[in-house]
């Protein structure tokens, strides 16, 4: 879940499941469209609301790795094999 501030005089705060979000508008505020059609406006800007999806999805990514797997500079994880085959297995030194 994202956390989020209706607009209004108190900014609200409020948790939304990403996945339910269909758009996101500039209006000039902020409109967030879910799936459902309801709209909902928001304190917080597109880029805003864009990067607490971002975070929220790669925070899912990151807990379902296993640990101890390699990740290069971009942060993805280095596996090698062919989809569906384990991984192979590192030569011993």
């Amino acid at each position: 879940m994202i956390r989020l501030r209706r607009l209004g005089s108190k900014a609200e705060a409020f948790y939304l499941n990403p996945d339910l979000i269909l758009a996101i508008e500039a209006t000039p505020d902020t409109v967030v469209t879910l799936t459902t059609h309801t709209k909902v406006l928001v304190a917080d800007s597109p880029e805003d609301v864009q990067n607490a999806i971002r975070e929220w999805r790669a925070s899912i990514l990151a807990a379902a790795l296993p640990t101890g797997k390699r990740r290069n500079d971009a942060g993805l994880t280095l596996v090698r094999g062919t989809a569906g085959e384990p991984p192979a297995q590192e030569p011993r030194r």
